[in-house]
């Protein structure tokens, strides 16, 4: 279970990371020409880079904590807040109805999900 749950948030990080790098450092107005990023548009570009932001830190949060031992309790509540995040994107493509982008946030939010339960109730860190 402890594999399962590291390639879990290995693979959220890297959706993280690749998403929270393309919303802080490509320009608004090209990511809403590109198919499912249509929502930036409706919203700031100081918006966009602050998801950005939060993505890249939640694809530390996801991994850091426990590869370096220093509050590894953080790794579940970061896969809660990325649920919170999911939820709140599947929304959004679910209202532009992008029926394909609302899936992927749904997949991503089950990954989250699998992470927090694992990690704060079946192979908890300890230390």
């Amino acid at each position: 279970m402890n594999l399962a749950l590291w390639i879990a948030a290995g693979l959220l990080a890297a959706v993280a990371l690749t998403g929270g790098v393309t919303k802080t450092f490509v320009p608004r107005e090209k990511l809403a020409a590109v198919r499912g990023g249509g929502w930036t548009a409706d919203v700031g570009a100081g918006f966009v880079k602050t998801l950005g932001i939060l993505e890249i830190l939640a694809a530390a949060g996801l991994i850091l904590p426990a590869a370096l031992g220093i509050a590894p309790v953080l790794v579940p509540v970061t896969a809660t807040c990325w649920i919170l995040l999911m939820v709140g994107a599947a929304i959004t493509h679910g209202r532009r109805r992008e029926p394909m982008h609302m899936l992927l946030n749904l997949i991503y939010l089950t990954l989250a999900a699998f992470i927090a339960w694992g990690r704060f109730a079946v192979e908890p860190f300890t230390g």
